[in-house]
């Protein structure tokens, strides 16, 4: 598949598209999102009980393993926006009822990491923490366990990264199979791989920084979700 070449001034474009359909689309937007933030607000809540203050940096990480699969959702919303100029709670499913069975299939790899990424931090944290529950964050082994565990999941992040950041809107909008989806991926990836990493250094950061602070999340998980749907039509323009 054809793709057009990119630059920063591309990333700074689809910023802006991004929010400006975040803003014209922000009610249902912003509900959307609220199921992420009472999910992670339950995880962080069960954590600080269990006395596991410090795994939530690598909880907060680990969403970034699954949030690709619910691109399909503020696809669903973006597109309900463009053809009827407006969008509710039912753009959300028509959003996902619209991809492509292999976006399932795609979702389980992210699965499989995310309990491959989840599973090795447990272990590190049992072993360089211990089981005992910690209030703080000066406890013997903390800033150890912060350190491998970031290592860790950089490295499965970048994995999922190159596989699924343009596999999934291809997916999403049925443009082709799960084969041809993530082979484009991975090849608009390493095509410009300065540019790939600092939109998903980007995107990590901001996203891990909302988890951790989650009355952000609302507002920055459908900007950096339609930015990186501008993104993808800006490089993989569809046909007319």
């Amino acid at each position: 598949m054809h793709f057009q070449s990119y630059e920063f001034s591309t990333l700074r474009q689809a910023l802006q598209g991004g929010w400006r359909i975040a803003r014209a689309t922000r009610t249902v937007s912003v509900l959307y999102s609220l199921l992420f933030v009472g999910g992670g607000a339950l995880i962080g809540g069960l954590l600080l009980w269990q006395g596991w203050a410090p795994f939530m940096f690598a909880a907060a990480g680990a969403f970034m393993l699954l949030g690709p699969v619910f691109l399909a959702g503020f696809f669903g919303i973006a597109r309900a926006w463009e053809t009827r100029g407006h969008a509710d709670i039912a753009a959300v499913l028509a959003g996902f009822r619209a991809a492509s069975p292999a976006l399932w299939v795609l979702s389980l790899v992210c699965a499989l990491l995310f309990m491959i990424f989840v599973t090795d931090a447990a272990i590190l944290y049992a072993y360089m923490v211990g089981g005992e529950p910690v209030s703080g964050w000066e406890a013997a082994g903390v800033e150890r366990f912060v350190r491998w565990s970031a290592l860790s999941g950089l490295v499965v992040a970048l994995l999922l990264y190159t596989v699924s950041a343009f596999a999934v809107p291809l997916l999403c909008e049925r443009r082709c199979g799960l084969v041809e989806a993530v082979a484009t991926s991975v090849r608009v990836v390493f095509s410009r791989l300065p540019l790939a990493l600092l939109w998903g250094a980007l995107l990590g950061s901001v996203l891990i920084g909302s988890a951790l602070l989650l009355p952000l999340l609302p507002l920055t998980l459908p900007w950096l979700a339609y930015a990186s749907r501008e993104l993808y039509r800006a490089v993989l323009p569809a046909k007319v």
